[in-house]
């Protein structure tokens, strides 16, 4: 322990403390994060009876997915400089129930031209959740920590599929006589509804900061407000970057942001066009033929799961650069993969490598930021590179949708994905592999041992 601490703990209580705040947190900001990838991926569950109602081609029902990244993308850093400003039980509250009400609204439109409306409507509200929740992470874990706390948190996102799936499923089929509505409009109505519940919940029990948490003693808050502040101050000793505009435009960053752009470029258009997928060849998937496509279309995130568990323990001795690279080259060999099969058990395996990839690679990725940035740098380097990363989420679906309608087939979809992670997976063998081997340098570059590892430059 620090010496220069007024509070010290021995090495079990700070290990019960680390897990209480993980244990009252990261619950309450993964149920808010589970909801709004069941809310993305909707329309990729409901595609075909949507778009037979209202008349859509794939290529619109693409254009329309990504159109909620156009507002998401135009106001993710404003969105994240005010959550600064009036604290994140507050803002991420907001955020949460403004786009439940939103969700709920479209399961009204009667038009592809009102579907568009929606989407860029719901962007809007909820621009900045990711972001936001990314930085409220770190105000309560410090770099040594964060590692597993951010795979704890992004586990959420595999879950939202998990549990998304299934509650499609049922109102596919049943929605109608539960609500008077098809099932794919009951689907936006019910989770708006839950949507706008959980906002409340957010609201009444998450804590701004440590030190407003009643569930810590006194001596506990002061040490985790001890150790953040050291690990600050040393971080702006060593360069790193500490203002709005510095981080905006810093190349590093903007590299960064490309990179993260790459590795969820393939997120979406799998999660909006799997059961679509899955459904093309389910005549060769034997005796799961007669499952529902939209349930098939969970088991890569059952995966996913698994693997981001067993890769977390083995990252937090490897560097953040190693630990996100592994994952995106499985990620893209799973995808090729993928395309070299017309058997229906074959394909669901190949997803479940290339899903499992990205899902893994994610977290890991976000340990890299945290090396150069603190205060209001972090804020809106963590807002533009989620924001530039977002793109890929209008991108993504959009060009897979068109590639389909084109060829009739999602091949070259898939390959194009994959060619995207690969590039993105470059750039970080270069750009990010230098920061953490160079150390600290003056142009805003501090790497921690505790987050990289006293080995991991060696192992690279």
């Amino acid at each position: 322990m620090n010496e220069g601490r007024t509070i010290v703990l021995d090495e079990d209580a700070e290990r019960r403390l680390w897990r209480k705040i993980a244990f009252r947190i990261i619950p309450l900001v993964g149920i808010a994060y589970v909801i709004s990838y069941i809310d993305r991926a909707n329309l990729g569950y409901i595609a075909k009876p949507m778009s037979a109602d209202l008349g859509m081609t794939t290529a619109q029902l693409g254009f329309a997915a990504g159109l909620f990244f156009l507002g998401y993308v135009l106001v993710e850093v404003p969105s994240n400089m005010m959550l600064r400003r009036f604290g994140a039980r507050i803002w991420i509250s907001r955020i949460i129930i403004s786009w439940g009400m939103v969700t709920a609204v479209t399961g009204a439109v009667q038009s592809a031209t009102q579907l568009y409306i929606a989407r860029v409507i719901l962007g809007f509200a909820e621009a900045g959740l990711a972001a936001g929740i990314l930085l409220f992470l770190t105000f309560w874990f410090p770099k040594k920590q964060r590692a597993w706390a951010m795979s704890a948190f992004f586990l959420c996102i595999p879950l939202s599929s998990i549990i998304g799936a299934p509650i499609a499923a049922a109102l596919l089929q049943w929605g109608q006589a539960l609500l008077g509505i098809a099932g794919w409009r009951s689907l936006f109505v019910v989770e708006g509804v839950l949507t706008i519940i959980v906002g409340v919940i957010i609201l009444m029990f998450l804590p701004e900061k440590p030190s407003k948490a009643k569930w810590l003693t006194a001596d506990e808050k002061v040490y985790v407000n001890e150790i953040l502040s050291e690990e600050a101050a040393l971080q702006v000793s060593h360069g790193a970057m500490t203002g709005m505009r510095q981080a905006l435009t810093n190349g590093r960053t903007w590299a960064l942001a490309v990179a993260f752009f790459a590795i969820v470029f393939g997120l979406y258009p799998i999660a909006f066009f799997l059961p679509t997928m899955i459904e093309n060849l389910s005549s060769s998937i034997g005796s799961a033929a007669n499952v529902s496509s939209v349930l098939l279309a969970a088991i890569p995130s059952v995966a996913a799961i698994v693997v981001m568990v067993l890769w977390s323990r083995v990252a937090v001795r490897r560097s953040a650069v190693l630990s996100t690279t592994v994952p995106m080259a499985c990620g893209a060999l799973g995808l090729v993969g993928a395309t070299f099969t017309q058997n229906g058990a074959l394909f669901i395996i190949a997803v479940c490598v290339s899903i499992s990839g990205i899902y893994t690679a994610m977290p890991q990725f976000w340990r890299i930021p945290a090396l150069s940035m603190t205060g209001a740098a972090a804020a809106a380097g963590i807002a533009l590179i989620n924001s530039v990363s977002n793109l890929s989420g209008f991108i993504g679906p959009y060009v897979t949708g068109a590639i389909e309608t084109a060829t009739g087939s999602y091949t070259y979809a898939l390959l194009t994905i994959a060619a995207v992670i690969v590039v993105g997976l470059i750039i970080l063998l270069t750009v990010g592999r230098r920061a953490e081997a160079l150390g600290v340098r003056g142009d805003g570059i501090a790497v921690n041992s505790g987050d990289v590892g006293t080995d991991s430059v060696d192992k690279l």
